[in-house]
């Protein structure tokens, strides 16, 4: 019988950045009480341009050190590139329950009317294999046209620092797909990079209102629940958001909006 653990266990979020807070608001609703530590590693930012030995090595690294100092009940790798990539080895790693975050294609399979479906994610994730299989297995008979999108990471970052955005960012994106052979008759769109859902208003006014989105959020705080199942929770502090590098500027411009997230203590590592 497994260990319960100790009820101000956190659960632990890890993102390259702020997209996974997009995975965080779904988390909280479903298990509104439990204590958790988010962290962002800026310091590596962006990920998708990174080879898969870099992502690797730093995420399995930074992991175990997080997982040694504050003891989570359950550690969830809220990033699409980090967990295509790097999924396997921390589940190797660590000694808890692990939750990766990847493209939402079975779902996007099931929901597509004309059977094309769009896919945007960072460079690193849309070449994975990962993905080649989760088309083989789940979107058989359907057309899957991919795009590499990474200047959306760093818009959903702009975004919540409340900057301004170039609306062309995101009609490039969309072009991207819809440019393709058949990219026109796409109406199901998969985001697989978790800071992507944080601009899906940009991105549905750049498609012209004609596609639906697709991503992991929903599904992966259902599993979160499932792993702790009647665990119990006691948050004896503000949950709090945790970067790595020495930019606190960055920290400080975050402040207001991951306090909207419910994360009201800031950290540097």
């Amino acid at each position: 019988m497994a260990e319960v653990p100790n009820a101000s266990a956190p659960l632990l979020l890890f993102d390259s950045g702020v997209g996974g807070l997009s995975v965080l608001s779904e988390i909280r609703a479903l298990l509104p009480d439990a204590p958790v530590i988010y962290v962002a590693d800026h310091a590596g930012l962006p990920y998708g341009e990174k080879t898969e030995a870099e992502i690797a090595a730093r995420v399995c690294g930074l992991l175990g050190r997080l997982s040694e100092r504050y003891q989570p009940r359950l550690v969830c790798i809220a990033c699409n590139t980090a967990s295509t990539i790097a999924l396997a080895m921390v589940r190797d790693v660590l000694e808890v329950p692990i939750v990766g975050t990847v493209p939402a294609i079975k779902p996007a399979a099931e929901m597509t009317r004309t059977g094309v479906i769009g896919l945007l994610g960072t460079a690193a994730t849309v070449r994975q294999p990962y993905v080649d299989r989760l088309e083989a297995e789940f979107a058989q008979g359907k057309s899957l046209l991919r795009h590499a999108a990474p200047e959306l990471v760093a818009a959903a970052e702009a975004k919540l620092k409340g900057q301004h955005i170039d609306p062309d960012v995101f009609a490039r994106a969309a072009a991207g797909l819809t440019g393709q052979p058949g990219g026109q008759d796409i109406d199901t769109v998969v985001l697989a990079c978790t800071h992507f859902p944080l601009v899906e208003q940009e991105l549905d006014k750049a498609f012209g209102g004609k596609v639906r989105f697709v991503h992991g959020g929903s599904g992966i705080a259902r599993r979160v629940k499932v792993l702790v199942g009647d665990q119990p929770f006691e948050r004896k502090e503000p949950d709090m958001a945790l970067f790595t590098g020495r930019d606190e500027g960055v920290a400080r411009e975050l402040a207001s909006r991951l306090a909207d997230f419910g994360l009201s203590q800031i950290a540097m590592l």
